[in-house]
């Protein structure tokens, strides 16, 4: 069995499989998630640093406000710029998490390290216009851009708009859209708590998370 990468839909089926056949809930693996790029993150910052966490409302953008929560908890000055209403259950909850723990809402006039959790695997093109805008400014700002395991955006021919994520950190397995970034992007895949015999189950090798649970590929 090789390690190999995956398609969309297939992190998709495994991540459906593992809620179904495991009893691991989406909000244990949304937490998981959270605390790896919060750990990401805190790498590439300093205790000055303003950190602008954007999210939508999805578990992407649920893992972006475990992420801000746990950042705020540090000690860190962690922003959050809402792209959308927050009206489902799992994102709803941690945003008012990342607020009682001192995450602010709202922009902040420089930012140093911007956080791409807008949308996860299930983003769809064409993005909304609002969505459209978060990455023009993304882009011409100084601030080092670290996805949340897929850029806002990107598309398998490599064509449309994306956010430029200097850093990208995907969710539990490698994913083959990921191969049209430059080559100069560091990727990382984090564990976020799926058994090895899934990763058997769905022919893949199971990332060497045993000592960090951040790897970088």
């Amino acid at each position: 069995m090789q390690t190999k990468a995956l398609s969309l839909e297939s992190f998709k089926e495994m991540d459906y499989w593992v809620v179904k056949n495991y009893n691991l809930p989406i909000e244990l693996m949304m937490e998981n998630a959270g605390l790896q790029l919060a750990r990401l993150t805190s790498y590439n910052a300093s205790k000055d640093s303003k950190i602008t966490i954007g999210v939508g409302n999805g578990n992407n953008g649920g893992g972006g406000l475990v992420a801000a929560r746990r950042l705020a908890a540090w000690g860190y000055d962690v922003y959050l710029d809402v792209a959308v209403a927050i009206t489902k259950d799992l994102p709803k909850a941690q945003l008012k998490r990342a607020v009682v723990f001192g995450a602010k809402e709202g922009f902040p006039a420089k930012t140093d390290i911007w956080v791409d959790a807008y949308l996860g695997f299930s983003q769809r093109l064409p993005l909304s216009q609002i969505l459209m805008e978060k990455i023009d400014l993304a882009n011409a700002s100084r601030a080092h851009r670290i996805s949340l395991d897929i850029p806002l955006g990107i598309s398998s021919n490599g064509t449309s708009p994306m956010f430029e994520a200097n850093t990208v950190l995907t969710l539990a397995a490698p994913k083959k859209i990921l191969g049209v970034l430059p080559p100069e992007t560091d990727i990382f895949v984090a564990d976020i708590g799926i058994p090895e015999d899934v990763y058997k189950k769905f022919n893949i090798k199971m990332p060497e998370f045993f000592e960090e649970q951040i790897l970088k590929i």
